[in-house]
């Protein structure tokens, strides 16, 4: 007879998966915490994410064995989480681990808590059986039980040590920030010196930043974009470029359904770690498209639209809500789905196959564990030359072809897992991702999708009809977890965005709603940087601030961005103060880290170069508005007279078709009547 367990009711995916387990698993919430009270026994919270391989192995070998789930249904308390629903906890106990760990970290992440909730040993992936310089995992739980039953005081004061550092790390920023008389804290040679930094670690070969594994590195590359913009560095420029090709034509990228996976496993982007995750998608789009306004390569516009067409095939709900993640296994194996042998390419494209197998790196031994990878070694130019192709329409045309029928056969295979809960800030990516696209491409349905995703989520996610507190998390009509600083920041940041496609006050009122909303919610005036949890989360032992850059920006960040444009568009000048007061609690560390902190060092451009605003009136104003947002401008804010959006300029009035109005520092230029003029003042 099958077991189940609480996670029978639980919505996450992840959760889903080990409802059937042997052990006695609680979701996180306060039933487990009493219970481990009152029965004072230890807790292990093991937490991880349903596209998370190691958590899968570990699953099976040891939380589905029979005799290893008695011992610890016996001796703990066992609480399963789902970091994605509830980061803050992960936050907290990954901490702990990387302590414990001399800084190694990881999921599945096994954490071993007092009953209160403090943490006194901590590791990722155990093995079944003593392996990798690893004890097994009945070794760790029957050493741990005997040390919390006869060793209790030695386990109290390692769990007040961890406490305590966790603590003091909250504290490195607790410094006064006063804003400088008279005197400019940043500057053009401190943007230069973080470039500087960040070339440091820059790979010339292949592009991103340092070796294997190799990450995307977003907010660098966007640093990068941002960078030539503002000082016309074509080394920055070269490095953008160099990395989104390598990576639009690596394994990384699924050249057959479309989208990237969260990382590689060697520095040439050939061999993926096959999950795909939404926020690494939306974060690469959004850059793409920035990218294409300064190249219009169709190499970017090719990757943006095929990569929104698997989002809308494989990650779109139908309420209009994008899906969080794919596995990287199917039927047990990472990878399966996405590999091929070239006998089975052969075997559906037939005579057309040898054209197809050199373009895209496939050959009868494989370039991984005997598999082929897709991917394109050299670039279509050079391999036209090669192979004597005349006609680019053509070649296009027949690669699209070979592809859609590979395509058709790959769908009959067993498919990769899909985690289909749909989280609120990576929702809130996309959305903005989807208006970026819009601005490069001009593509209506982008902009339609932006909107009702954004109308979507402000119905599912708001608890209460006539209050701005929302969720975190949704699945199958049910909306949980408080929302949290991220889900709130990439919220705003997506209303601003949607207010500068469609210049609709609603957006960027709402977006100054949420700004106050949040800095009364979060925001630690003293610090002058945000918790990552509101008050209302009363369930964890400490309120932490989360200012480093991981897989998705940092929420304090975002936040910085926001509280500087919602500054200019509604004439605020206590936004951008505290912007400046973020900006020096953590100045320091941009240059040292700018890798860690790239999210802040794009907003510190705003603090550095002289922001203008273009006002735009007439009767064309609307193809005006989409000419220039189509347009790579550094610092630049688009309006148009009747929106009223940028609160504190006062600009001449004109009649006309096409009348526009140059600001710089709220110094405004005579009206021009074309694009192309407006673009020479800017």
């Amino acid at each position: 007879m099958k077991t189940t367990n609480r996670l029978i009711h639980e919505t996450s995916p992840y959760l889903q998966q080990h409802a059937h387990n042997p052990v006695d698993w609680h979701p996180w919430g306060q039933e487990a915490l009493d219970k481990a009270k009152a029965e004072d026994k230890p807790i292990l919270v093991s937490i991880g994410y349903s596209t998370c391989h190691w958590c899968h192995v570990m699953e099976r070998e040891s939380f589905e064995n029979e005799t290893i789930a008695a011992f610890m249904n016996q001796h703990f308390i066992n609480i399963k989480v789902d970091r994605e629903e509830r980061p803050d906890v992960d936050s907290i106990y990954m901490e702990a681990v990387q302590l414990v760990q001399n800084g190694q970290g990881g999921w599945p992440l096994n954490c071993f808590l007092m009953p209160d909730g403090r943490p006194f040993f901590g590791g990722t992936y155990f093995p079944p059986k003593p392996a990798y310089q690893r004890a097994s995992w009945i070794q760790v739980l029957q050493n741990l039980s005997k040390a919390y039953q006869e060793r209790r005081e030695d386990v109290e004061a390692q769990a007040n040590q961890l406490v305590g550092y966790i603590k003091k790390a909250q504290t490195q920023f607790e410094n006064t920030i006063t804003l400088p008389e008279g005197e400019q804290p940043f500057d053009a040679a401190f943007i230069k010196n973080t470039f500087q930094s960040l070339s440091q670690n820059f790979d010339e070969e292949n592009g991103g930043f340092g070796g294997a594994p190799k990450f995307p590195g977003t907010m660098p590359l966007q640093f990068c974009r941002n960078y030539h913009l503002a000082e016309g560095d074509e080394a920055a420029l070269e490095h953008l470029l160099l990395s989104l090709d390598k990576m639009s034509r690596g394994g990384i990228y699924d050249h057959l359904g479309g989208g990237f996976s969260r990382y590689t496993v060697d520095e040439r982007w050939l061999v993926p770690h096959f999950e795909k995750m939404l926020y690494d998608n939306a974060l690469l789009v959004g850059l793409l498209a920035d990218t294409y306004k300064l190249t219009a390569r169709p190499l970017y516009k090719q990757r943006i639209e095929e990569t929104f067409a698997w989002v809308e095939r494989e990650m779109l709900s139908e309420e209009g809500g994008f899906y969080a993640a794919l596995d990287a296994d199917s039927e047990g194996v990472e990878g399966k789905f996405y590999v091929w042998d070239k006998t089975e390419i052969i075997a559906v494209l037939g005579q057309d196959s040898a054209l197809f197998c050199a373009f895209y790196d496939v050959s009868e031994e494989g370039n991984w564990e005997e598999k082929n990878i897709l991917n394109i070694p050299v670039d279509k130019v050079t391999f036209m030359e090669q192979y004597s192709l005349k006609d680019e329409t053509d070649f296009d045309a027949f690669l699209l072809n070979c592809r859609t029928k590979l395509l058709a056969e790959r769908a009959k295979r067993i498919r990769p897992g899909l985690d289909d809960k749909i989280l609120l800030d990576w929702n809130m990516m996309l959305v903005t991702a989807y208006c970026k696209a819009y601005q490069a491409l001009g593509i209506e349905a982008y902009k339609e999708r932006a909107l009702k995703a954004l109308d979507f989520a402000l119905k599912a996610f708001r608890i209460g009809a006539d209050s701005l507190h929302l969720y975190h998390s949704y699945k199958d009509g049910q909306a949980k977890h408080h929302a949290f600083l991220d889900d709130y920041a990439f919220l705003i940041e997506a209303l601003i965005e949607a207010h500068t496609i469609t210049q609709d006050n609603f957006y960027s009122d709402l977006a100054k709603e949420y700004l106050d909303f949040v800095n009364n919610e979060f925001l630690d005036h003293q610090q002058h940087l945000y918790y990552f949890t509101s008050a209302k989360q009363q369930d964890i032992i400490l309120h932490k601030k989360s200012i480093y850059d991981g897989a998705t920006p940092s929420g304090n960040a975002i936040m910085l961005s926001n509280l500087q444009r919602l500054g200019v568009l509604f004439d605020a000048p206590a936004y951008r103060e505290e912007a400046l007061k973020m900006a020096l609690a953590v100045k320091d560390k941009v240059t040292e880290y700018p890798s860690s902190f790239g999210q802040w060092a794009n907003a510190l451009f705003l603090e550095v170069y002289p922001l203008k605003t273009v006002a735009v009136m007439g009767t064309e104003t609307s193809s005006t508005v989409q000419d220039l947002l189509s347009k790579a401008l550094l610092n630049t804010f688009i309006s148009t007279a009747a929106t009223k959006a940028v609160r504190g300029l006062e600009v001449p009035a004109t009649t006309g078709e096409r009348s526009i109005v140059v600001c710089t520092n709220y110094t405004c230029s005579l009206p021009v009547d074309t694009v192309e003029a407006a673009l020479d003042l800017l």
